[in-house]
Protein backbone atom coordinates (compact mmCIF):
# COMPACT_ATOMS: atom_id res chain seq x y z
CA UNK A 1 0.00 0.00 0.00
CA UNK A 2 1.65 3.42 -0.91
CA UNK A 3 2.04 5.76 2.05
CA UNK A 4 2.92 9.51 0.63
CA UNK A 5 4.36 11.79 3.29
CA UNK A 6 1.79 14.53 4.70
CA UNK A 7 3.34 17.23 2.55
CA UNK A 8 2.57 15.24 -1.06
CA UNK A 9 -0.73 14.39 -0.05
CA UNK A 10 -1.52 17.91 0.52
CA UNK A 11 -0.52 19.36 -2.91
CA UNK A 12 -2.12 16.38 -4.91
CA UNK A 13 -4.91 16.23 -2.66
CA UNK A 14 -6.26 19.51 -4.40
CA UNK A 15 -5.83 18.59 -7.48
CA UNK A 16 -7.49 14.89 -7.20
CA UNK A 17 -4.75 12.90 -7.68
CA UNK A 18 -4.23 9.59 -5.86
CA UNK A 19 -1.94 7.24 -5.22
CA UNK A 20 -3.76 3.73 -5.76
CA UNK A 21 -4.11 3.77 -9.33
CA UNK A 22 -7.83 3.22 -9.35
CA UNK A 23 -8.23 6.00 -12.26
CA UNK A 24 -6.11 6.71 -14.99
CA UNK A 25 -4.63 9.72 -13.53
CA UNK A 26 -3.20 8.32 -10.37
CA UNK A 27 -0.17 7.31 -9.24
CA UNK A 28 1.02 3.63 -8.63
CA UNK A 29 4.13 4.06 -6.72
CA UNK A 30 6.74 0.53 -6.43
CA UNK A 31 9.49 2.37 -4.54
CA UNK A 32 8.36 3.52 -1.36
CA UNK A 33 12.16 5.23 -1.44
CA UNK A 34 10.73 7.98 -4.49
CA UNK A 35 8.76 9.85 -2.14
CA UNK A 36 12.12 11.24 -0.60
CA UNK A 37 13.79 11.72 -3.88
CA UNK A 38 10.60 13.58 -5.16
CA UNK A 39 10.65 15.98 -2.05
CA UNK A 40 14.27 16.56 -2.69
CA UNK A 41 14.74 17.08 -6.14
CA UNK A 42 11.26 17.57 -7.46
CA UNK A 43 10.89 17.34 -11.71
CA UNK A 44 14.56 15.43 -11.75
CA UNK A 45 13.38 12.49 -9.65
CA UNK A 46 9.72 12.70 -11.32
CA UNK A 47 10.90 12.09 -14.33
CA UNK A 48 13.63 9.76 -13.34
CA UNK A 49 11.45 7.90 -11.47
CA UNK A 50 9.07 7.21 -14.04
CA UNK A 51 11.85 6.15 -16.50
CA UNK A 52 13.32 3.82 -14.11
CA UNK A 53 10.13 1.88 -13.69
CA UNK A 54 9.80 3.18 -9.78
CA UNK A 55 6.11 4.64 -10.59
CA UNK A 56 3.32 3.92 -12.71
CA UNK A 57 0.01 6.04 -14.66
CA UNK A 58 -2.42 5.08 -16.88
CA UNK A 59 -2.33 8.62 -18.24
CA UNK A 60 0.20 10.71 -17.96
CA UNK A 61 -1.04 13.74 -20.03
CA UNK A 62 -3.59 13.59 -17.57
CA UNK A 63 -1.93 13.81 -14.27
CA UNK A 64 -0.03 16.84 -15.62
CA UNK A 65 -2.78 18.35 -16.58
CA UNK A 66 -4.28 18.28 -12.81
CA UNK A 67 -0.50 18.71 -11.05
CA UNK A 68 0.19 21.78 -13.66
CA UNK A 69 -2.86 23.10 -11.93
CA UNK A 70 -1.28 23.61 -8.72
CA UNK A 71 -0.51 27.10 -7.03
CA UNK A 72 2.57 25.38 -5.98
CA UNK A 73 3.61 23.64 -9.39
CA UNK A 74 6.32 25.83 -9.88
CA UNK A 75 8.19 25.12 -6.33
CA UNK A 76 7.47 21.38 -6.55
CA UNK A 77 9.22 20.99 -9.90
CA UNK A 78 12.47 21.55 -8.20
CA UNK A 79 11.49 19.37 -4.81
CA UNK A 80 11.10 21.04 -1.46
CA UNK A 81 14.17 20.03 0.46
CA UNK A 82 16.12 23.30 1.38
CA UNK A 83 19.36 22.05 -0.23
CA UNK A 84 17.32 21.77 -3.87
CA UNK A 85 15.54 25.55 -3.34
CA UNK A 86 19.05 26.67 -3.14
CA UNK A 87 20.26 25.05 -6.14
CA UNK A 88 17.24 26.29 -8.11
CA UNK A 89 18.32 29.58 -6.77
CA UNK A 90 21.34 29.38 -7.94
CA UNK A 91 20.21 27.99 -11.15
CA UNK A 92 17.79 31.35 -12.00
CA UNK A 93 20.86 33.74 -10.74
CA UNK A 94 22.85 31.95 -13.13
CA UNK A 95 20.73 32.41 -15.99
CA UNK A 96 20.45 36.13 -15.28
CA UNK A 97 24.39 36.64 -15.86
CA UNK A 98 25.86 33.25 -17.29
CA UNK A 99 25.27 32.62 -21.00
CA UNK A 100 25.15 28.91 -21.54
CA UNK A 101 23.14 29.12 -25.37
CA UNK A 102 27.25 30.06 -26.73
CA UNK A 103 28.10 29.61 -30.26
CA UNK A 104 29.73 25.94 -29.44
CA UNK A 105 27.40 24.83 -26.82
CA UNK A 106 24.70 25.78 -29.45
CA UNK A 107 25.59 22.19 -30.94
CA UNK A 108 24.26 20.32 -28.53
CA UNK A 109 20.73 20.26 -28.63
CA UNK A 110 21.35 19.16 -31.88
CA UNK A 111 23.48 16.18 -30.93
CA UNK A 112 21.63 14.77 -27.94
CA UNK A 113 18.08 15.32 -29.17
CA UNK A 114 17.73 15.10 -33.00
CA UNK A 115 20.71 13.33 -33.74
CA UNK A 116 19.10 10.19 -32.41
CA UNK A 117 18.14 6.81 -34.16
CA UNK A 118 16.50 8.47 -37.42
CA UNK A 119 13.59 5.79 -37.04
CA UNK A 120 12.13 7.98 -33.98
CA UNK A 121 11.37 10.68 -35.99
CA UNK A 122 10.15 8.90 -38.99
CA UNK A 123 7.57 6.55 -36.78
CA UNK A 124 6.41 9.63 -34.70
CA UNK A 125 6.11 12.79 -37.38
CA UNK A 126 4.07 13.38 -40.04
CA UNK A 127 5.78 12.80 -43.58
CA UNK A 128 7.27 15.74 -43.93
CA UNK A 129 8.54 15.61 -40.35
CA UNK A 130 7.43 18.49 -39.21
CA UNK A 131 8.36 18.99 -35.37
CA UNK A 132 6.29 21.79 -34.51
CA UNK A 133 2.95 22.22 -33.39
CA UNK A 134 0.51 21.48 -36.31
CA UNK A 135 -2.61 23.80 -36.81
CA UNK A 136 -6.36 21.72 -36.52
CA UNK A 137 -8.49 24.31 -37.47
CA UNK A 138 -10.59 22.03 -39.71
CA UNK A 139 -8.22 19.16 -39.45
CA UNK A 140 -8.57 15.44 -38.66
CA UNK A 141 -5.57 13.94 -38.82
CA UNK A 142 -2.02 14.53 -38.39
CA UNK A 143 -0.98 15.14 -41.68
CA UNK A 144 -3.70 17.70 -42.57
CA UNK A 145 -2.90 19.75 -39.44
CA UNK A 146 0.63 19.90 -40.59
CA UNK A 147 -0.08 21.22 -43.74
CA UNK A 148 -2.57 23.76 -42.52
CA UNK A 149 0.28 25.07 -40.75
CA UNK A 150 2.90 25.46 -43.62
CA UNK A 151 -0.01 27.21 -45.67
CA UNK A 152 -0.56 29.60 -42.74
CA UNK A 153 2.63 30.47 -42.10
CA UNK A 154 3.36 30.77 -46.34
CA UNK A 155 0.14 33.01 -46.18
CA UNK A 156 1.01 35.34 -43.45
CA UNK A 157 4.60 35.66 -45.26
CA UNK A 158 2.84 36.94 -48.56
CA UNK A 159 5.43 34.78 -50.41
CA UNK A 160 5.76 35.24 -53.71
CA UNK A 161 8.12 33.34 -56.54
CA UNK A 162 11.17 34.41 -56.91
CA UNK A 163 11.57 35.59 -53.51
CA UNK A 164 14.42 34.23 -50.96
CA UNK A 165 13.23 33.37 -47.94
CA UNK A 166 15.83 32.06 -44.72
CA UNK A 167 14.65 29.47 -42.59
CA UNK A 168 16.26 29.99 -39.12
CA UNK A 169 16.26 26.35 -37.32
CA UNK A 170 14.58 24.23 -40.61
CA UNK A 171 14.66 21.28 -38.94
CA UNK A 172 14.26 18.23 -41.47
CA UNK A 173 13.35 20.74 -44.53
CA UNK A 174 9.32 20.64 -44.32
CA UNK A 175 8.34 24.27 -44.34
CA UNK A 176 11.26 25.24 -46.41
CA UNK A 177 10.23 22.28 -48.87
CA UNK A 178 7.04 23.75 -49.04
CA UNK A 179 7.53 27.37 -49.59
CA UNK A 180 9.86 26.02 -52.62
CA UNK A 181 7.70 23.83 -54.18
CA UNK A 182 4.39 25.83 -53.78
CA UNK A 183 4.80 29.51 -53.97
CA UNK A 184 8.37 29.58 -55.45
CA UNK A 185 11.17 31.02 -53.70
CA UNK A 186 14.52 30.42 -52.68
CA UNK A 187 15.66 29.36 -49.36
CA UNK A 188 18.51 29.16 -46.94
CA UNK A 189 17.75 26.86 -43.97
CA UNK A 190 20.17 26.61 -40.96
CA UNK A 191 20.46 24.01 -38.42
CA UNK A 192 22.60 22.68 -35.44
CA UNK A 193 21.56 19.24 -36.34
CA UNK A 194 24.15 17.19 -38.43
CA UNK A 195 21.27 14.31 -39.44
CA UNK A 196 18.86 17.05 -39.92
CA UNK A 197 21.22 18.53 -42.05
CA UNK A 198 22.16 15.63 -44.08
CA UNK A 199 18.18 14.86 -44.28
CA UNK A 200 17.51 17.76 -46.39
CA UNK A 201 20.52 17.87 -48.63
CA UNK A 202 19.51 14.52 -49.77
CA UNK A 203 15.86 14.47 -49.84
CA UNK A 204 15.47 18.14 -51.25
CA UNK A 205 18.25 18.11 -54.20
CA UNK A 206 15.45 18.73 -56.95
CA UNK A 207 14.34 21.98 -55.03
CA UNK A 208 16.44 25.60 -54.60
CA UNK A 209 17.17 24.72 -51.02
CA UNK A 210 20.30 25.19 -49.28
CA UNK A 211 21.21 23.95 -46.03
CA UNK A 212 23.77 25.42 -43.53
CA UNK A 213 24.80 23.37 -40.25
CA UNK A 214 25.55 26.28 -38.74
CA UNK A 215 24.44 28.60 -35.57
CA UNK A 216 22.26 31.98 -36.23
CA UNK A 217 25.61 33.75 -35.02
CA UNK A 218 27.77 31.71 -37.88
CA UNK A 219 30.00 34.05 -39.97
CA UNK A 220 28.75 32.29 -43.24
CA UNK A 221 25.19 32.85 -42.16
CA UNK A 222 25.89 36.91 -41.48
CA UNK A 223 27.76 37.42 -44.84
CA UNK A 224 25.04 36.78 -46.91
CA UNK A 225 22.97 39.24 -48.81
CA UNK A 226 19.44 40.15 -46.69
CA UNK A 227 16.43 38.05 -47.78
CA UNK A 228 13.18 38.73 -48.49
CA UNK A 229 11.57 36.92 -45.71
CA UNK A 230 12.93 35.47 -42.49
CA UNK A 231 10.80 32.62 -40.76
CA UNK A 232 11.69 30.60 -37.32
CA UNK A 233 9.94 27.72 -36.27
CA UNK A 234 10.24 26.29 -32.81
CA UNK A 235 14.06 27.58 -32.66
CA UNK A 236 13.56 31.02 -30.42
CA UNK A 237 13.07 28.46 -27.38
CA UNK A 238 16.67 27.67 -27.94
CA UNK A 239 18.51 30.66 -27.95
CA UNK A 240 18.52 31.60 -24.16
CA UNK A 241 17.58 34.36 -22.09
CA UNK A 242 20.77 36.21 -22.73
CA UNK A 243 21.01 36.17 -26.50
CA UNK A 244 17.26 37.64 -27.11
CA UNK A 245 18.31 40.85 -28.72
CA UNK A 246 21.37 39.01 -30.46
CA UNK A 247 18.70 36.56 -32.30
CA UNK A 248 16.46 39.91 -33.38
CA UNK A 249 19.66 42.08 -34.29
CA UNK A 250 20.34 38.90 -36.60
CA UNK A 251 17.22 38.59 -37.53
CA UNK A 252 17.45 42.88 -38.46
CA UNK A 253 20.74 42.49 -40.33
CA UNK A 254 19.72 39.37 -42.32
CA UNK A 255 16.19 41.08 -43.54
CA UNK A 256 15.34 43.35 -46.20
CA UNK A 257 13.90 46.77 -45.63
CA UNK A 258 10.93 46.34 -46.95
CA UNK A 259 10.54 42.52 -45.32
CA UNK A 260 8.65 40.26 -43.59
CA UNK A 261 9.94 37.55 -40.20
CA UNK A 262 7.37 35.14 -39.10
CA UNK A 263 8.58 33.66 -35.67
CA UNK A 264 6.32 30.84 -34.38
CA UNK A 265 7.49 29.62 -30.71
CA UNK A 266 6.83 27.81 -27.42
CA UNK A 267 6.01 30.91 -24.52
CA UNK A 268 5.24 30.27 -20.93
CA UNK A 269 2.10 31.65 -19.53
CA UNK A 270 4.27 33.94 -16.50
CA UNK A 271 7.74 35.73 -16.97
CA UNK A 272 9.74 33.77 -14.66
CA UNK A 273 13.31 31.92 -15.09
CA UNK A 274 12.49 28.66 -13.69
CA UNK A 275 13.82 25.80 -15.91
CA UNK A 276 12.53 22.77 -15.70
CA UNK A 277 15.61 20.31 -14.43
CA UNK A 278 14.47 17.09 -16.50
CA UNK A 279 13.58 18.91 -19.80
CA UNK A 280 16.81 20.87 -19.29
CA UNK A 281 18.89 17.67 -18.68
CA UNK A 282 17.40 14.86 -20.44
CA UNK A 283 15.65 17.52 -23.40
CA UNK A 284 16.69 20.43 -24.99
CA UNK A 285 19.46 21.42 -22.76
CA UNK A 286 19.97 24.97 -22.10
CA UNK A 287 16.61 26.25 -23.26
CA UNK A 288 13.99 28.41 -21.81
CA UNK A 289 10.00 28.76 -22.48
CA UNK A 290 10.26 33.21 -22.85
CA UNK A 291 6.97 35.06 -21.43
CA UNK A 292 5.56 37.55 -24.29
CA UNK A 293 7.02 40.63 -21.50
CA UNK A 294 10.20 38.97 -22.56
CA UNK A 295 9.87 38.25 -26.65
CA UNK A 296 8.50 42.24 -27.09
CA UNK A 297 11.73 42.98 -25.12
CA UNK A 298 13.92 41.50 -27.52
CA UNK A 299 13.09 42.45 -30.43
CA UNK A 300 11.65 46.04 -29.44
CA UNK A 301 14.42 47.71 -30.88
CA UNK A 302 14.32 47.16 -34.02
CA UNK A 303 10.73 45.32 -35.26
CA UNK A 304 7.17 46.70 -35.33
CA UNK A 305 5.05 43.82 -34.25
CA UNK A 306 2.54 43.35 -37.29
CA UNK A 307 0.74 40.17 -36.26
CA UNK A 308 0.16 37.69 -32.93
CA UNK A 309 -1.42 34.74 -33.20
CA UNK A 310 -2.02 32.24 -30.34
CA UNK A 311 -2.83 28.17 -30.26
CA UNK A 312 -1.46 26.62 -27.62
CA UNK A 313 -4.38 23.98 -27.10
CA UNK A 314 -3.41 22.97 -30.76
CA UNK A 315 -0.25 22.06 -29.18
CA UNK A 316 -1.70 19.16 -26.70
CA UNK A 317 -3.38 17.35 -29.73
CA UNK A 318 -0.07 17.71 -31.66
CA UNK A 319 1.72 15.78 -29.30
CA UNK A 320 -0.69 13.12 -28.45
CA UNK A 321 -0.62 12.22 -31.97
CA UNK A 322 2.81 11.66 -32.01
CA UNK A 323 2.60 9.49 -28.96
CA UNK A 324 -0.18 7.39 -31.03
CA UNK A 325 2.07 7.24 -34.19
CA UNK A 326 5.16 6.50 -31.38
CA UNK A 327 3.02 3.76 -29.52
CA UNK A 328 1.78 2.53 -33.31
CA UNK A 329 5.01 1.94 -34.47
CA UNK A 330 7.36 0.51 -31.12
CA UNK A 331 7.12 -2.79 -32.15
CA UNK A 332 9.02 -1.69 -35.46
CA UNK A 333 11.69 0.07 -32.89
CA UNK A 334 12.25 -1.92 -30.28
CA UNK A 335 14.31 -4.20 -31.54
CA UNK A 336 17.35 -1.79 -31.18
CA UNK A 337 15.77 0.40 -28.31
CA UNK A 338 15.27 -0.51 -25.04
CA UNK A 339 12.14 -0.34 -22.30
CA UNK A 340 13.53 2.84 -20.80
CA UNK A 341 14.13 4.65 -23.75
CA UNK A 342 9.86 3.77 -24.68
CA UNK A 343 9.29 5.03 -21.12
CA UNK A 344 11.75 8.06 -21.26
CA UNK A 345 9.40 8.83 -24.69
CA UNK A 346 5.99 8.34 -23.13
CA UNK A 347 7.00 10.32 -20.38
CA UNK A 348 8.19 13.63 -22.54
CA UNK A 349 5.41 13.15 -25.05
CA UNK A 350 2.67 13.07 -22.44
CA UNK A 351 3.93 15.32 -20.07
CA UNK A 352 4.02 18.03 -22.28
CA UNK A 353 1.06 17.16 -23.44
CA UNK A 354 -0.26 17.99 -20.13
CA UNK A 355 1.38 21.13 -19.97
CA UNK A 356 0.31 22.75 -22.47
CA UNK A 357 -3.39 21.41 -21.43
CA UNK A 358 -3.29 23.28 -18.81
CA UNK A 359 -2.29 26.73 -20.33
CA UNK A 360 0.63 26.82 -18.90
CA UNK A 361 2.18 26.15 -21.84
CA UNK A 362 1.79 28.92 -25.23
CA UNK A 363 1.98 28.49 -28.75
CA UNK A 364 2.72 31.86 -30.57
CA UNK A 365 2.68 33.09 -33.96
CA UNK A 366 3.94 36.87 -34.73
CA UNK A 367 4.55 38.47 -37.76
CA UNK A 368 7.37 41.22 -37.52
CA UNK A 369 8.46 44.69 -40.08
CA UNK A 370 11.67 46.51 -39.62
CA UNK A 371 11.15 49.60 -37.91
CA UNK A 372 10.69 52.53 -41.18
CA UNK A 373 9.30 49.97 -43.33
CA UNK A 374 6.67 51.94 -45.67
CA UNK A 375 4.42 48.98 -46.57
CA UNK A 376 1.69 48.30 -44.74
CA UNK A 377 0.93 44.78 -43.31
CA UNK A 378 -3.01 43.08 -43.65
CA UNK A 379 -3.06 39.94 -41.71
CA UNK A 380 -5.05 37.11 -43.25
CA UNK A 381 -8.31 38.12 -40.83
CA UNK A 382 -8.21 41.18 -43.54
CA UNK A 383 -7.34 39.36 -46.58
CA UNK A 384 -10.21 36.76 -46.22
CA UNK A 385 -10.81 37.40 -50.22
CA UNK A 386 -8.09 36.14 -51.43
CA UNK A 387 -8.33 32.43 -49.38
CA UNK A 388 -10.68 32.13 -52.36
CA UNK A 389 -7.74 30.84 -54.45
CA UNK A 390 -6.82 28.52 -51.97
CA UNK A 391 -6.59 25.15 -53.10
CA UNK A 392 -9.62 23.10 -51.89
CA UNK A 393 -7.39 20.61 -49.73
CA UNK A 394 -6.31 23.48 -47.72
CA UNK A 395 -9.14 25.18 -45.59
CA UNK A 396 -7.86 27.92 -43.34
Amino acid sequence: MSNPPALIRALTDQVDVGFAGERPWDLVVHDQSFYGDLLRRGSLALGEGYVNGRWDCAALDQLFTRLLSLPASREAAVGFDPRARLQANLQRWLERWVNWQTRRRSFRVGQQHYDIDTRVYAAMLDSRRIYSCACWHAADDLETAQTHKLELICQKLQLRPGQRLLDLGCGWGGLAAYAARFFGVQVVGITVSAEQARFCRQTYQDLPFEVLLCDYRAPELLSLQPFDRVVSIGMLEHVGRLNDRTFFGVLERMLKPEGLALIQTIGSHDTNRDLDPWINTYIFPDGRLPSAQQVCQGFEPWFLLQDWENFGFDYDRTLMAWWQNFERFWPLLSGELDGRFYRFWKYYLLSCAGFFRSAQGQLWQFVLTKKGCSRPYRSLRFRLCELADLPAAVTL
